[in-house]
């Protein structure tokens, strides 16, 4: 079971100083305060977050039996909140205050962060919300710090480009962070798998005989197959798979494009060259993304981080599944410090006009007085 800390006079002074310092950076901007509830329905996080926060999050049941979790991070309630006050955009919301996730160590954390919502400019949003979280790391104590970037967006108009089956465009975007899966996935649709062949062995089944069909087969593999599902939700998807006699699969040599692109790792500009090299046959689409790539690291030079201190991973997403563009991560000797990222469907499904923007970052404070011990 996770330890939760508590603080001491000295800890806790320490602790509101560099809050205070983070949020100072972040009024100054124009960014207003505000307190997201500790308690939260559970599931605005399973829906918007993903799997990955979903196993960490803490659920229980008040006595009338809702489900509820407490704030495994901060950025969706404040999103929420904006949606639901019916105040205008752009906003500039900033917080600080204790997340609550299962993880290796402590079972809380303090974090601080900024969310612009609603702001038109993309691209101005994206490089505002980076400077920021640069000026918070350094107005925290830490001057010394590699960044890591990459861009969902990026990718998205690379599969978009791509003579990609519109029914894998998806998931391909939705997967491409997770690396070991990702692999699996793109040689299924290409060779087909031990899922593929097994689709092609129940087809022309009755629908009355595709479960028991299915069902054997798992027994006789001995083993669940597909990413940790239970029987149940591969038995279905086998089910839903097998009943559709058109599933193409991909190009040998899409996925090899796809593949370069997503080992592309490096200093900034020279990552870029590369990409541009690998890409093209597609030139006129990734003109607009990679420029607006250029522009963030022309600023991050611009802010005093040093380029040799700035790396594009193209396999790089985050672990949150609501990020689709820019993101970013701060790391130092005691870790990750921080990161952010853009964000632009979150709102709309919290009830926002179609096409509202958004994009943030969240700054670890404690992390910060760690890495600031061990410079």
């Amino acid at each position: 079971m996770p330890a939760f800390p508590t603080y001491g006079p000295q800890e806790l002074d320490e602790l509101n100083k560099v809050a205070g310092a983070v949020l100072g950076v972040f009024a100054a901007r124009g960014y207003t305060r505000h307190e997201p509830a500790v308690l939260q329905p559970a599931q605005i996080f399973v829906d918007r977050s993903g799997e990955e926060i979903r196993r960490r999050t803490y659920e229980l049941n008040d006595p009338s039996g809702h489900e509820l979790c407490l704030r495994p991070d901060l950025t969706i309630p404040t999103c929420k909140w904006q949606v639901e006050s019916g105040n205008p955009y752009p906003a500039r919301l900033c917080y600080h205050g204790l997340a609550f996730r299962h993880e290796s160590g402590d079972g809380q954390f303090y974090q601080a962060g900024a969310e612009l919502l609603g702001l038109d400019d993309r691209g101005a949003g994206d490089i505002e919300i980076m400077a920021l979280a640069v000026e918070a790391v350094r107005a925290g104590g830490v001057d010394k710090f590699d960044m890591i970037v990459g861009d969902l967006g990026l990718f998205a108009t690379l599969v978009d480009a791509l003579d990609v089956p519109a029914q894998w465009r998806g998931r391909l975007k939705r997967h491409f962070w997770r690396t070991g899966y990702f692999e699996s996935l793109l040689a299924r649709m290409v060779a087909g798998g031990d899922a593929q062949r097994a689709i092609g062995a129940l087809r022309g089944l009755k629908l009355m005989e595709l479960k028991p069909a299915i069902e054997k087969l798992i027994d006789g593999e001995g083993e669940a197959p597909l990413g940790g599902r239970t029987r149940e939700e591969i038995i279905e998807r086998l089910m839903i798979q097998a009943c559709d006699t058109t599933a193409p699969r991909l190009d040998a040599d899409v996925a090899n494009m796809i593949t370069g692109f997503l080992k592309v790792s490096g200093p900034g500009e020279a990552a870029l060259e590369q990409i541009r090299e690998l890409t093209k046959p597609m030139a006129a689409d990734m003109v607009r993304p990679l420029a607006a790539m250029a522009d963030r690291f022309a600023a991050l030079k611009s802010l005093g981080v040093p380029p040799e201190r700035v790396r594009f991973v193209a396999h790089f997403g985050r672990a949150l599944e609501y990020y689709t563009g820019f993101v970013f991560e701060f790391w130092t000797r005691a870790g990750e410090v921080g990161g952010g990222g853009r964000y632009d469907t979150l709102l709309e499904s919290l009830g926002a006009p179609r096409g509202t923007t958004a994009v943030g970052c969240a700054i670890r404070t404690e992390r910060l007085i760690k890495a600031r011990a061990l410079a």
